[in-house]
This record gives C-alpha cells, structure tokens and sequence, in this order.
C-alpha cells in the first residue's frame, strides 16, 4: 500500500511540456491540482447553471488521478501522442498498463476504489468534464506563457482556444467566458 502513495507522490518530479521552453516549469501534481480545480468548476457550473446531474466528487477525484500513469511513462507531448492512429493506441494502451501496475500495489480492499478514478469510464460525462478541463488547463498554461514574454506557446494558445471554442458544451464556454480571462489579469488587475 506504502508503494502507491509513492509513486502517487512521484508526480511532483514528472514534468510538463517537455518539447518546449517554458519560463516557469510544471510538474503532473501541480497540473492534476489545477485539472481537478477547474473540473470542480466545470462540474458545478454544469449542474448549478444549466441543469445538470453531474457527480462532482467524481470529477474531482477523476481529474486528480487523470495523469497517474505518467509516473511511469513519463509525459509523452501531445502532437506525438495524437500523431497517427497507431501512437495513439499504442500510448493509451501503454498508460492503461501503468495504471494497472499502479493499483496492483494496492491491497485487495482498496483496489476497486481507485479503481474508478484511476481507470476511468471513458463514456461517462463526468470523464469528458475532465477532458475539458485537462484542455483548459493546457489553455491557461499557454496563457501563463506568453504573459512571462514566452512567445513560444501563442500557435499552441490559438489551436487549444479554438479547439475549446468548438466544443460544444455549455460549461467549456461558461468557463472560457467568465473565468479565463483573469488568468490574463495581472495581480494588481485582480483587485
């Protein structure tokens, strides 16, 4: 049991975006921190502003063990995972064995817990909720970027807004709406 939390822990020294110079570096916890904050809005806004029944506990908890795996396998950048067919099942299969290795470490009781949150079902709304929220968050970061004078992240920045831009969901563009725009904000134009 001892062995899971570990490499749980391991996420703060698996970094983000590997292919390009980032101003400030991210790590997995620090991303599944954020992914699951703006799930946990996503989820609310769903249900609280356009009638949903989505289950936030679930969101949260599927949005903080979304990139377990890459404990393992490391962060393997976007345009390689998404590349052909062939990489891509390739990769998701390869991230779905890691999970598995990583809930075998936990006892028999506790597996089926994780389970669920580690080993999500791929169909359900809440696990779109935390895709959405893993592409904003992607978004933000792109954001944080080019604010730090890093000019690198503005071709990223419009694909990922135009990619939020054409999904359809109500609560993506609530989000995009109301909340994004103050990630552009400075500290004193938060005030």
């Amino acid at each position: 049991m001892f062995k899971f939390f570990a490499f749980i822990d391991r996420m703060k020294y698996i970094r983000r975006w590997s292919l390009m110079r980032s101003v400030r570096e991210e790590n997995i916890m620090e991303h599944s921190h954020q992914v699951a904050v703006i799930a946990h809005a996503l989820a609310l806004i769903k249900n609280k502003t356009f009638g949903g029944n989505v289950n936030v506990e679930k969101v949260v908890l599927m949005a903080q063990y979304h990139e377990v795996g890459e404990v393992i396998t490391g962060d393997l950048p976007t345009p390689i995972k998404y590349f052909n067919p062939e990489i891509k099942a390739a990769y998701k299969d390869l991230e779905n064995n890691a999970c598995q290795k990583i809930l075998a470490m936990l006892p028999e009781e506790l597996k089926g817990e994780y389970a669920e949150y580690v080993l999500p079902d791929t169909e359900c709304y809440e696990y779109k909720i935390v895709k959405y929220a893993d592409r904003i968050s992607a978004y933000l970061k792109c954001v944080e970027e080019i604010k730090s004078g890093n000019a690198e992240f503005k071709k990223a920045k419009r694909s990922i807004e135009n990619e939020l831009k054409g999904i359809k969901s109500p609560e993506v563009n609530y989000y995009l709406k109301e909340f994004a725009p103050a990630y552009e904000l400075t500290l004193d134009e938060l005030d």
